[in-house]
This record gives structure tokens, C-alpha cells and sequence, in this order.
């Protein structure tokens, strides 16, 4: 048995997810304490909670500590069955966590599955839907794994209720990710500009702030506007770009009291600093790789404008089931460097 101290590193919920999905992908079983130990409200929250009952439903695991606000978890994993789920937080926690916690077990099993979340599809603190959709599924396609996800209504903060619903097919074998930028290609910057329960012109202010932001900097974009379904009020302006060897994307969520140009020079500021850096991913996606690159088989390598305290914690995980190795190579203040020797697991 592995025993993970979960007050490691920035001691998050990312050590909890992450030891849960190598469980059931290396068969071995975990015991990790000291669960989200620095966070106000330690322990397992809702979310976490419904990661750890997703994990061990899509794999028939063994449970001792599975309760709100524990901070000990044994998990014994069995095998992974592919087939028909469901699972549903209560709050406004982010589906997409629960979604990566059995994405990459799923994928590695042998048969398609469909799998329902409902809870918050766009919240603070987590990768929304679109983000999932339009970056992250991109570039692990690139590398042989293949999900799709439809968002049937949108779950804001503080009520979440949003409902996505993918299907996960079988991948026999990962390959490394490699991107690699076309030199002279122009980039283009796609945008969504969505509320619900609000009046039209916030989504219309939103749009034209970031349109007027990214070309004053001579970059074309194309900006969608829509009004999605959802429980309460909430706004977003969420932008990308995926393809050309760089995949970024960018968020901003509305708030009371927030302006909507607020909300949009969020994500399009970020997104700006991350083309001043040349580097192929953003810190999210490069965090939300690891496991895939140590997976796969090879020599799997990338440039990120950033490297976070989830990653160093991340790797630090990898590590205590002895995955690959990685190496993190910083440039300059803008550009470092990953490099990861996949175990070939994948």
C-alpha cells in the first residue's frame, strides 16, 4: 500500500485526484492522510468527496474514511469497468475535477463509457467545461486519447446544477506529446461571451472589451455570444486558442458588482501575457498533462509560460508510484521547460 501524505506541497484536492486515478490505472492500493490539511475547510469536501465515489464506483474499490470532512483515505482499487455512470455534487463543485478523476482509467479500459456530471461547469478555482473542451481535449488528442462532451445546461456559483455528459472511448496506446509551434502561422484567438439570468448587454460588453483589447494589439478574433440555461445568475468571457502547436486558454467569471469589462480583461489579459511568452502551454494544461506524458511511452516535452505549485506537487505524486521521471527546466522569467520519460503504461 502507497501512503500519501496529502499536506505535501500546496496540499490541495490536485493530491487526492491524482493518487486516486493512478490507483486504479497502477492497481495499487493508497492510504492518504492529512487530506487537504492546509486548506480553511480541511478534509474532503463535497467535490472531493463525489471524486472519491466516482473513482472507486468505475473500479469496485474498497473505502475507509470516505465521509465529509475526513482527512484519512484508504482506497483498494479493483480492476476498471467501462459502462454507463452517473455523478452529482450537491454544490457548485466542478464537474470537470470529477470528470479528470476517471478520464484516464476509463480510457485505459476496454470498452466505451458514457458518463453524466452535474454540478458547477463554470466556477472559480477549477477548469471550466470549455476550457476542458476546447484546450485540454485538443491536446490529449494529440495524443491518442479520445473523449466527447456535450454541455446540456450551465452550473454557476453559488448553485451549480449544470449537467455534461461525455463519452469516453477506449485508448490502446498513448502516444508522447510533442507540440511544436508553425513558425510564421499567425495566431487566432477564439473567445465564448455568455451569461444567464442577465440582461443582453452584459455579454454584449464583454465581447466588445475583449474585441477592442486583442486588436489594438493586432490580433483577429472570433467571439461567440450565447445565453445557456442555468439554476442562477452568471456571466463568463472565456478565451483560447488550441492548434499551431500552442494550446492556452483563459477565464473570466462574473461576480455581483463586477463589471463585465472586468470580466473580460481577465481572461484576455492572461492570455495575452501567455503569447509574450512563446511557450507552447499554459501552467494549467501543462499541470493537467503530467499524467498522460508519464503514461505514454517516450520522451513526451513542452514550454510553459509558468510553472505552478500544483505541478511541483503533482510530479512530487507521480513519484510516490514511481512513474517516469520529469525534469523542469526554467529559460527565463517567461519560458521553462518539461520534459517527461513516459513509463509506457499507456
Amino acid at each position: 500500500m502507497i501512503i500519501i501524505d496529502g499536506s505535501y506541497g500546496e496540499g490541495g484536492g490536485q493530491i487526492l485526484r491524482s493518487s486516486l486515478a493512478l490507483s486504479m490505472i497502477t492497481g495499487h492500493a493508497i492510504d492518504i492522510r492529512n487530506i487537504r490539511a492546509r486548506r480553511p475547510k480541511p478534509g474532503l469536501r463535497p467535490q472531493h468527496l463525489t471524486c472519491v465515489k466516482a473513482a472507486a464506483s468505475v473500479c469496485g474499490a474498497q473505502l475507509e474514511g470516505a465521509e465529509l470532512n475526513s482527512q484519512r483515505l484508504i482506497f483498494i482499487p479493483d480492476s476498471v469497468r467501462p459502462g454507463h455512470y452517473s455523478f452529482a455534487i450537491d454544490t457548485a463543485g466542478s464537474v470537470m475535477l470529477v470528470f479528470q478523476t476517471v478520464l484516464l482509467p476509463l480510457a485505459l479500459s476496454q470498452g466505451a463509457s458514457e458518463v453524466t456530471f452535474e454540478g458547477g461547469t463554470h466556477v472559480p478555482w477549477s477548469p471550466c467545461f470549455h476550457y476542458i473542451d476546447r484546450v485540454f481535449r485538443p491536446a490529449v488528442s494529440a495524443m491518442g486519447l479520445s473523449f466527447e462532451m456535450k454541455l446540456e445546461k450551465w452550473g454557476y456559483y453559488p448553485k451549480g446544477g449544470g449537467i455534461v455528459r461525455t463519452r469516453i472511448l477506449p485508448s490502446k496506446e498513448f502516444s508522447a506529446f510533442k507540440p511544436a509551434s508553425q513558425k510564421g502561422e499567425k495566431v487566432r484567438v477564439k473567445a465564448i461571451s455568455a451569461t444567464a439570468h442577465l440582461p443582453d448587454h452584459v455579454r454584449k460588453r464583454q465581447s466588445a472589451q475583449a474585441k477592442f483589447v486583442l486588436e489594438d494589439r493586432g490580433l483577429k478574433v472570433e467571439i461567440e455570444e450565447m445565453e445557456g440555461s442555468a439554476l442562477c445568475p452568471g456571466s463568463l468571457l472565456f478565451c483560447w486558442i488550441s492548434g499551431q502547436g500552442r494550446y492556452a486558454g483563459f477565464t473570466g467569471l462574473g461576480a455581483r458588482g463586477k463589471p463585465a469589462e472586468k470580466v473580460s480583461d481577465e481572461a484576455v489579459l492572461g492570455l495575452l501575457a501567455f503569447l509574450d511568452s512563446s511557450a507552447s502551454c499554459d501552467k494549467y494544461l501543462s499541470d493537467q498533462m503530467l499524467l498522460p506524458a508519464l503514461l505514454a511511452g517516450g520522451e513526451s516535452h513542452w514550454s510553459t509560460n509558468s510553472i505552478s505549485n500544483h505541478l511541483h506537487t503533482n510530479v512530487w505524486v507521480t513519484e510516490c508510484f514511481g512513474l517516469g521521471k520529469v525534469e523542469l527546466l526554467k529559460k527565463d522569467e517567461k519560458l521553462s521547460l518539461l520534459k517527461c520519460h513516459g513509463a509506457g503504461l499507456a
